[in-house]
């Protein structure tokens, strides 16, 4: 936990913020930056998203109050937040690919292989290990996507990239296939310049939206967004958005795919990031067929678990609604008809129906 900000530092500042990225590099982040901690202007953007209730059924984006957009509240003594990037770009034309088929389930890039989390905070934490070996202790606290933190705005502050118009960040060398994270320090260091916004009058992401959840410049209805229908929101997915989820079953990479500053992003062979259980290929009745144990033991260390069982049928059965006909997606569905879940009986008589088949 941070401690009051130290007296002074054993270094100076600015020698001190080039060694913390160059460690950065050396922990295997590819990009770092440092920010300060005013986020007035998001603060305000943030307020009035929740008050529109866009964010759905998330209420813990509204639980914390402002602590989510002053780091001060949320951890006593932060003075400044490292901000650093992951890079997990792989094939855009094997997404592409799995898009155009029907009878392929679509999963969002992120979630091919491990759970970036542990993976990151773990390289995080040994990051500010090695920090505090080479000055002494400090205070500070690591985040990945754990607690409330705008990490978009703090990384943009930190001359990562800027918020596009689908509420990503963009890295103008480096596209927007990474992750964040982010260590909220006690050290006086320099703060980076932030970046400035290139997406000009481009609109693809807005236009390629499938449920079209991107009202406006960096403002997402996720009660329309397919990531937040297929893996926050419980229960039943409204009728008339289920035909425009086509075959995407966990999340949505769309408003990325057409990006073209992606065509600058990095590729990555880490072998954490890699698709686990053919999950880049895998076909919707296989996936369908899955026990609730084979996906407790497949999604093991997985950003899918988080889903859980019932919601991945419920998925699944939208799909298979959505894909060609054929005998052996209407057996499958059959096969799930009595299932013991309300929601996903529901789903699967909805997708028998698509298919003349109820």
């Amino acid at each position: 936990m941070p401690s009051p900000p130290a007296a002074a530092l054993p270094v100076d500042p600015a020698t001190l913020a080039l060694r913390i990225k160059a460690l950065a590099r050396e922990a295997g982040f590819q990009r770092c930056g440092i920010a300060g901690v005013d986020l007035a202007d998001d603060e305000a953007h943030l307020r009035a998203w929740l008050a529109d209730g866009l964010y759905g059924s998330m209420d813990w984006m509204a639980r914390h109050g402002d602590k989510r957009s002053r780091p001060r509240e949320l951890v006593p003594g932060t003075v400044r937040v490292v901000s650093v990037g992951l890079d997990y770009g792989q094939d855009d034309d094997e997404a592409w690919r799995t898009l155009g088929d029907g009878t392929r389930a679509y999963v969002a890039r992120y979630a091919l292989g491990r759970d970036y989390h542990k993976l990151m905070r773990n390289r995080l934490q040994a990051l500010a290990d090695r920090i505090a070996g080479e000055i002494g202790p400090f205070g500070f606290r690591v985040f990945v996507d754990s607690a409330p933190v705008l990490e978009r705005a703090l990384a943009r502050d930190a001359g990562l990239g800027w918020i596009g118009k689908h509420t990503c960040l963009i890295d103008r060398d480096g596209g927007s296939w990474f992750f964040l994270g982010e260590i909220y320090v006690d050290l006086p260091l320099p703060i980076d310049p932030p970046a400035s916004a290139h997406c000009g009058t481009c609109a693809r992401c807005i236009d390629v939206c499938p449920t079209q959840a991107i009202v406006a410049p960096q403002r997402l209805d996720a009660r329309r967004c397919i990531a937040y229908l297929t893996i926050e929101h419980e229960g039943a997915i409204d009728e008339a958005l289920r035909p425009l989820i086509g075959n995407r079953i966990f999340g949505c990479d769309d408003c990325q795919l057409v990006c073209p500053w992606n065509k600058f992003a990095r590729r990555t062979d880490e072998p954490d990031f890699r698709a686990r259980n053919s999950l880049d290929t895998a076909s919707l009745v296989d996936l369908f067929a899955w026990t609730e144990a084979e996906f407790l033991q497949r999604t093991e260390g997985s950003a899918i678990r988080r889903s859980g069982y019932a919601r991945w049928l419920r998925n699944l059965a939208i799909a298979l609604g959505n894909a060609p006909t054929s005998p052996g997606i209407i057996d499958a569905l059959q096969a799930r008809r009595s299932i013991d879940d309300a929601v996903v009986r529901e789903h699967v008589e909805w997708a028998l129906q698509r298919h003349d088949a109820g």
